[in-house]
Order: structure tokens, then sequence, then C-alpha cells
């Protein structure tokens, strides 16, 4: 069934369709008008009300808009591709699978994408909170961010050519790789395991602590305290780290550090070799950087 240029304003007005085409058509004050559908297309649609697609099955939507009150627009649904479109709805693909974002911009992104498996996203902007939380098998190329608390319980995580302003990263988190991406972000990567950060340049306060196998490759570190706090970590870092306090075990190769911080009551110092052509300060208190 195709529809060109309609206006549905009724609550389920197109439930359970099975290979629908929309173009050019308006949903505007009726809920949930696609739920459990399969094999939907649509371009240069709005959606300007509640629960759009909920438990459907192969959905291809190009330069389409969800507008703001078209919240949890996405649950349930599975074989999702979007691209070319605008999200302005909040807590948006919420336990869906298989979902591909591409050219998309979200600009209230709070509780996006969470709890889903198999997420691709490619040139996306967001702006907002806990983007992402506790999903997992991830891909992402190309994510301007800005937004705290994202990829919080993430598993199996890749993120590439990123541009990530977010406090508390990658919390919680399992297999993570990022590479060539700027990562700005207080407490970054707290109580996660198998992180791996490449190519990239980070600004941290408290960065990198409480992690199992933390991997750097020829990282960046600009504006960064207080770092690896019981971290087990394997660090090879270009330039300057202002300080590093108290790392569990592994190795730190750095060409300065401003600041060592290793008190031998919290930590054994034979688990953690630092190699560092010049080390400013050495103390056994953490006096002076509280």
């Amino acid at each position: 069934m195709e529809y060109m240029d309609t206006k549905f304003t009724e609550e389920r007005a197109l439930f359970g369709s099975d290979g629908v085409s929309l173009n050019g058509c308006v949903f505007e004050d009726g809920e949930s008008p696609l739920k459990e559908s399969k094999n939907v297309s649509a371009s240069e649609c709005l959606f300007r009300y509640k629960y759009p697609f909920w438990y459907c099955d192969g959905v291809e939507l190009d330069r389409v808009t969800f507008f703001e009150m078209a919240r949890a627009g996405v649950w349930y649904t599975r074989g999702f591709h979007m691209k070319n479109s605008i999200v302005e709805a909040p807590k948006n693909f919420r336990r869906c699978r298989d979902i591909t974002l591409e050219n998309v911009m979200i600009p209230n992104a709070e509780e996006t994408l969470w709890s889903c498996d198999g997420v691709t996203l490619k040139d996306v902007k967001a702006h907002g909170p806990y983007l992402l939380m506790n999903s997992k098998n991830i891909k992402v190329d190309g994510l301007d961010l800005i937004g705290n608390y994202s990829f919080d319980g993430v598993e199996n995580v890749e993120v590439i050519n990123s541009h990530l302003a977010t406090k508390d990263a990658f919390w919680n988190s399992d297999n993570v790789t990022v590479r060539d991406s700027f990562v700005s972000g207080e407490y970054l990567g707290w109580n996660s395991n198998n992180l791996t950060l490449e190519n990239c340049t980070i600004e941290s306060l408290q960065g990198m602590c409480y992690i199992d196998n933390l991997v750097m490759k020829n990282c960046r570190l600009i504006n960064t305290t207080l770092a690896f706090e019981y971290c087990d970590v394997d660090a090879d870092i270009r330039g300057n780290v202002d300080s590093v306090f108290n790392p569990k075990s592994g190795t730190i190769r750095a060409d300065r550090i401003n600041h060592l911080v290793i008190q031998k009551d919290r930590i054994d110092p034979t688990k953690t070799k630092i190699i560092c052509d010049d080390i400013v300060e050495t103390t056994d208190t953490p006096d002076g950087l509280w």
C-alpha cells in the first residue's frame, strides 16, 4: 500500500501494516500510528506524536522528522534504518535490535538508544545525557556528542573518528575500543573492563581510574590530572601528563609526568613500571592534589 501527501490523525492509523510505503505524509496527534508493522518505508514524512514505531520489523526512513512529542518513538523494534533525518524527541530507540542511524541529528538525546543490541551510528550529532546506556554490539563512526554519562554499561563497542564532550563516559563498560577520536570529560572510563584508546586526544580530571586492562596506544593527554588510580594499565602517551595517582599495575610510558603520586600503603609500587624522560615531582601523599 502506498500513501502520498496524506495526513493521519487517528490512533493506530496504520496498525499492523505490511509493506506500506509513505511519501510526504504527516502523522499528527494519534498515538502508535505504525505499531506492529513490518517492511515499512518512509521518506520526507513528519511524525508529531508518541510511539510511532513500536514492535516493528524492517523499517527504512529517509529525510524524516520526529518532533518533540514523538517521544519514545522506536521501542521493541528490529531492523530499523534511518538516514538524513532529525530526531527531536527524547527517549527514542529502546530495547531494539539492528538499529542503523546515518547522518542523523538528535538535539535532545536524553535516554536515547538504551538496552539495544546491534547499533550502527554513522555521522550522528547528539546532545543529551545517558546516550547508549546498557546497549551492546555497537559500531560508531563520526559521532559528535555533547552529553554526560554516555556509553554507561555498554558491551562490545568500537568508536572511531568521533568528538565526545561527555563526563563519566564508558562507566561499567566491557570491551570498548576508541580510535582516532577526541574525548573530553571528567572521570572517564571508571569501573570498566578492557578499554582501549588508540590515537586519541583526551582531557580528563581523574580519568582512566578503576579499570581492569586499560590499553592506550599513541595517545595525547591534555589537562589530565590524577589519572590511572587503581588501574591496570598499559599506556603509551605522547607528550605530557599533568599527574598520575596510584596506578595499580602495568606500564606507563610518557615524555613527561609533572606529578607522580605513589602511596605505598595503598598500592604495591613494584607492580607498575614508569618509563618517563622527565618526572618533575614525586610524592607519597596526595597533599595539594585534592
